[in-house]
């Protein structure tokens, strides 16, 4: 019998730490730890299985047993933790600077804390919340894989990190060489001539990639194509960025393996069309089978290609989005490259293209002097669309993924898709028959379930499994979407998770199914272990309330 990791025997009557209370452990698998920091830790809601006994208003509560405050609660007037120095210019009353009708009549109301009680409420709310670091999260067609820590001491260099984005060129070689060869080894892993590293994330490298099209159609006397196609599997950020660049989004169907409908496809391309956007592998985890006719057809039309790397985990070295017939294509350096990614940034989405699309690209672009061997910025690019961003990219996001494509190399790079397609399908195989397979066929990096067998049986939906999931110390996978497959579970493990995490996995999905069946309101109710417990999340989007007020106001 195999022992977990704080030394209990599941099936001895021992609770394995990261269990629910009141719940068995999953045969022979380990549970996730669960901590709690110290200190007023945000509690369950009414009802959702907290231990702590109860006690008067006026006393002091349990850790858990009631929420952390917002930071505005350990307000005290005249307390602080910083001591500005006396200032070393003239000072000029602030009334001589600013005119009258804009000064405020009342300071901000700013909490007034000591340095402990900053540092101890944030450190508190960052325990709250799951991370690659601390726990799985196979959150589909975001590749959360672990991120490793030697590329954030590379970034970290004095050398990179000090570096001002005004330098002179002369100063900044170590720099320059670096996006100089990373731009190439990008082009090189897609198959494209040249790439822009400006955009800052997937959606931003969408954009850049649609207006470098209407670019491309414009010179050619073509400006009047006004249709982008995307597949009804597409990420929702695809018809978003056409529409935004003035597009019409044509939608075109899946077929019964998950791949774009041929005819459907044929019967919409004709001379207004500017380009297909399309994710391969798409958001069902699937390869195109037809990628190469799909290229012809779309080329015969006089339109172009675009690749949504959201999904490149599952290709490096294997096969090229240049080679599959795609013009342009964006990389996520924060999924398939391994940089940090979550709550909003930071990211990176470097555009590539084939020849043809060069001089569009945004300026600058790094150049290498063939006389010198010197790196410099050349913005003497008159065809380009202009700048996508100010300076030239989130630098040590673009550091990062240097160094982590750098310590893998050619055949590293290889290995990573690899085992994140053998990583997708064990999981797929064990889960296959509890939840329905909607594409029963070889997965790629992440493959979709879904939840409709349960709730016709049990009303438990993907949404409930997902928040069951929590209770496990598990972030849950994408829910309900592809918007395609009903009550879907979209599901990526990543290459950097061992076989012992996804058993684990599997084990708690099983289990999750089996409540479904038997204990369907533990399920219904769940999570039951996190800080808070089921939001109403209607009233939230209905009417979120987005900032503090004092004692007093409406």
């Amino acid at each position: 019998m195999s022992v977990d990791r704080e030394g209990g025997r599941p099936g001895d009557g021992q609770a394995p730490a990261g269990v629910p209370v009141g719940a068995r452990a999953a045969e022979g698998v380990p549970a996730a730890p669960q901590t709690k920091g110290e200190g007023p830790v945000a509690s369950l809601d009414a009802g959702a299985g907290s231990a702590a006994a109860p006690g008067r208003r006026d006393e002091p509560a349990p850790v858990g047993a009631e929420p952390e405050p917002l930071i505005f609660a350990y307000s005290r007037p005249g307390r602080g933790g910083v001591r500005w120095p006396a200032p070393d210019v003239p000072v000029r009353p602030v009334e001589e600077r600013v005119p009258a009708e804009l000064l405020r009549r009342d300071p901000p109301a700013l909490p007034e804390v000591a340095e402990v009680d900053l540092v101890r409420h944030y450190t508190r709310l960052s325990q709250m919340n799951h991370a690659v670091d601390t726990g799985f999260y196979p959150l589909g067609s975001c590749t959360m894989k672990y991120n490793p820590k030697v590329n954030e001491r590379v970034a970290a260099l004095p050398g990179f990190a000090d570096l001002h984005p005004y330098v002179p060129d002369e100063l900044a070689q170590g720099a320059l060489r670096l996006m100089y060869d990373l731009e190439r080894a990008l082009c090189e892993i897609g198959g494209m001539a040249r790439a822009t590293l400006q955009p800052a994330a997937g959606a931003h490298g969408e954009l850049t990639g649609i207006l470098l099209i209407r670019a491309y159609h414009r010179s050619r006397g073509q400006g009047h194509r006004y249709k982008v196609i995307v597949p009804d599997s597409a990420h929702g950020t695809n018809p978003a960025t056409a529409a935004m660049a003035g597009y019409k989004v044509v939608e075109v169907p899946s077929d019964a393996r998950g791949g774009v409908d041929l005819k459907a496809l044929e019967a919409v391309l004709d001379e207004d069309v500017a380009a297909l956007m399309l994710t391969n592998p798409n958001t069902l985890g699937l390869f195109d089978e037809n990628i190469h006719r799909i290229a012809e057809m779309v080329h015969a039309a006089g339109g172009l290609l675009y690749y949504d790397g959201a999904n490149a985990n599952a290709i490096l070295g294997i096969s090229r989005p240049g080679d599959m017939g795609f013009d342009v294509v964006h990389f996520n350096l924060h999924k398939t490259f391994s940089t940090p990614h979550g709550g909003g940034g930071p990211g990176a989405g470097p555009v590539g293209v084939k020849e043809e699309l060069v001089p569009f690209l945004p300026a600058p672009l790094v150049e290498r002097d063939p006389a010198t061997g010197r790196f410099y910025l050349d913005h003497d690019r008159p065809q380009a669309i202009g700048r996508m961003r100010s300076f030239y990219g989130n630098f040590a996001v673009l550091v990062r993924a240097y160094a982590y494509i750098r310590a893998l190399g050619a055949e590293g790079l290889r290995r990573v898709s690899e085992d994140a397609v053998l990583n997708a399908n064990y999981v797929m195989r064990q889960l296959a028959g509890l939840y329905r397979l909607p594409y029963d066929r070889t997965c790629m990096h992440e493959f979709v379930l879904s939840a409709s067998n349960l709730r016709e049986r049990t009303g438990i939906r993907a949404l409930d499994v997902a928040k069951r999931l929590l209770d496990f110390g598990i972030h849950p996978p994408t829910i309900y979407f592809p918007l395609i497959v009903e009550e879907a579970l979209m599901i990526e493990p990543t290459e950097t998770e061992s076989k012992e995490t996804l058993d684990r996995f599997v084990a708690v999905m099983r289990r999750i199914a089996r409540e479904a069946e038997e204990e369907p309101d533990v399920v219904r109710q769940a999570p039951h272990t996190t800080p808070v417990g089921r939001l109403d999340e209607a009233l939230a989007a209905r009417r979120p309330v987005l900032r503090w007020r004092p004692d007093g106001e409406g």
